[in-house]
């Protein structure tokens, strides 16, 4: 595949947006390694490469292990994962997929502060709006870098 426009060279100054996004989520009461976790699992949704490539090693780097990544996308059977991590990747399915249902939200209300919510929100929107980036304009995938991106 090769890359349709080099967006983030092309589009830096549209993209300021987003990394400020980053920015204020790095500084998030939310576990920053539940966050990664919701980016691979949100990106498994979206079929986009280049951010499964990124989590992946991310989260590898930050100490998650092997079974945990493969099994991430049937994770309501695994018991690897904790009710806060359940809560939170229930709630990203229903973000990325258009429809929270009141379930799901009482039990991520039960685990999250209003605060928390909030952020979950704005990093599911994130990572849905860097996926179809990427996919819309087929950023290479494979050469990232744990860390790469980190200001």
């Amino acid at each position: 595949m090769e890359s349709r426009i080099n967006f983030f060279a092309k589009g830096a100054d549209a993209m300021k947006a987003m990394y400020g996004l980053g920015a204020y989520l790095a500084k998030s009461p939310v576990e920053q390694k539940l966050l990664h976790l919701l980016y691979f699992r949100v990106s498994q949704i979206n079929g986009c490469a280049y951010c499964l490539d990124m989590h992946s090693k991310d989260l590898r780097a930050a100490g998650e292990t092997e079974q945990r990544l493969y099994m991430l996308d049937a994770w309501r059977e695994g018991t690897v994962y904790t009710n806060r991590e359940r809560a939170a990747l229930a709630f990203a399915e229903g973000v990325t997929k258009t429809h929270v249902s009141d379930e799901v939200y009482a039990t991520a209300a039960a685990e999250f502060t209003e605060q928390e919510l909030i952020d979950l929100t704005m990093a599911i929107i994130t990572i849905n709006s860097y996926n179809r980036i990427n996919i819309a304009f087929q950023t290479p995938a494979g050469s990232y870098q744990p860390g790469q991106f980190k200001s």
